[in-house]
């Protein structure tokens, strides 16, 4: 005789909260995920403002290695 994998109950919470979703894009295991249209595309100038972001950080993070000019 073999077990019955995957009965009516779900092993895990993760399986739990996924099988009882009635609407994927607010999962309560997903923070910041948003429903958009099919064809929605992203700002390019966020993707600007995070090189900024990061170029900044990284720069402001080196000011503090000794030995720098």
């Amino acid at each position: 005789m073999s077990a019955q994998v995957g009965g009516p109950k779900p092993q895990t919470g993760a399986i739990a909260v996924v099988a009882n979703a009635t609407d994927p894009a607010r999962r309560p295991d997903v923070l910041f995920r948003v429903r958009r249209d099919e064809d929605h595309q992203v700002s390019a100038w966020w993707m600007v403002g995070a090189f900024v972001a990061v170029s900044a950080a990284a720069i402001a993070l080196l000011s503090f290695v000794p030995g720098g000019a």
